[in-house]
């Protein structure tokens, strides 16, 4: 592998296990999504955005079916005769406001109300529900590096990744597993994906406020022992980093995993100091140098 640098490494466009961004790369054939049976699921890995859009659309969508029933018995609601009348009542109903000026008068009129408040009851519970799931689940906010380098640490090659907590505050009892995932063949010609452990210098730290410095050490037993770039390519290697840790702040448990693929990872390279004592005694951390590196000519500061 040669070496290179470069501030930003470009999305790979091949399938990989963790996907960069939002993007699913992944397509199911004769996979059944079950989407009416799973609402609950899909509605909760929604972005916000969708997840406000869909949530008011349906509101929008079930005011004006029940607003069409109230036109179809015109008479039936005191005070109300146009079907923007009609929709506005609907709103009032479902919404249990009663202002009391539209009122129903007529009893298939009054089953409806019946129906749509307790319609109303059910889709305001569930979209509280929904809400509070999606404020109260446990986030990570890590930072991974864009690549990965190799260079030597304690005379030996050690592959290199760096992460960090990008809230001020701390993740007590971090764990980190490092895995290769990686396409061969076994000896009866069949092609299989396989995981194997990558073992880490350190894969434990009781806690997590800045920046740590993942090291794994090529040497006979690592599974990228002798590996050239143009092989991690042809075998369609994707290393991945899984990290838990305690959120002091929300009191859970949080997790965060990222992925490297035979291009993003940097032959012969460490990476950009990035952490500095200043003289009032503080520690700075320069955040704009956090995925920079240099060739491995210059000697870093451990991190």
């Amino acid at each position: 592998m040669t070496s290179r640098k470069k501030e930003k490494t470009p999305l790979k466009t091949r399938p990989r296990l963790i996907p960069r961004g939002k993007a699913n790369e992944v397509v199911r054939l004769g996979h059944s999504h079950y989407w009416f049976s799973d609402l609950y699921v899909h509605m909760l890995a929604m972005p916000w955005i969708a997840l406000i859009g869909v949530v008011v659309a349906f509101y929008l969508l079930s005011n004006l079916a029940f607003a069409c029933i109230y036109y179809e018995f015109r008479g039936g609601i005191e005070n109300a005769h146009s079907f923007a009348d009609m929709f506005f009542f609907s709103v009032q109903t479902m919404a249990t406001i009663g202002y009391g000026r539209m009122v129903p008068v007529a009893p298939l009129t009054n089953l409806t109300v019946t129906l749509e408040a307790l319609w109303g009851f059910i889709f305001f519970a569930f979209v509280a529900g929904l809400a509070f799931t999606k404020f109260s689940r446990p986030t990570a906010r890590v930072l991974f590096s864009d690549v990965a380098v190799i260079s030597d640490y304690e005379g030996k090659p050690h592959l290199k990744m760096r992460l960090a907590n990008q809230r001020t505050n701390r993740i007590v009892d971090v764990r980190i597993d490092l895995v290769l995932l990686q396409n061969g063949v076994t000896k009866e010609g069949i092609k299989m994906r396989r995981f194997y452990d990558l073992q880490l210098v350190r894969s434990r730290v009781p806690l997590l406020q800045l920046t740590w410095t993942l090291l794994h050490p090529i040497d006979e037993r690592s599974p990228l022992y002798g590996a050239t770039q143009e092989k991690l390519e042809e075998r369609g290697d994707e290393i991945i980093v899984s990290i838990s840790g305690y959120d002091e702040t929300l009191s859970q448990t949080i997790y965060a995993r990222h992925s490297y693929v035979a291009d993003e990872i940097i032959c012969n390279a460490h990476f950009e100091d990035i952490l500095r004592r200043r003289d009032d005694g503080k520690t700075e951390v320069d955040y704009n140098l956090f995925h920079s590196y240099q060739p491995a000519g210059a000697k870093p500061k451990a991190d």
